[in-house]
């Protein structure tokens, strides 16, 4: 996965009564397989997010 500053990262989850999470990337961190990145989630909070399996990039419009 890769994505840049702008673009959405939304988790999906497999978890009854559990809502997807969509947040916008604020930054980028490291490089290749390490990347990973901060990201402004929409109830205002951020987190540095190691995306796994279940995450997917929507590029900014």
């Amino acid at each position: 996965m890769q994505a840049t500053i702008g673009d959405h990262i939304v988790i999906e989850t497999t978890t009854l009564d559990t809502p997807r999470r969509r947040g916008e990337v604020v930054e980028v961190i490291g490089t290749g397989e390490r990347e990973h990145y901060r990201v402004r989630w929409q109830d205002g909070h951020e987190s540095v997010c190691f995306p796994g399996p279940d995450a997917r990039v929507v590029p900014r419009d």
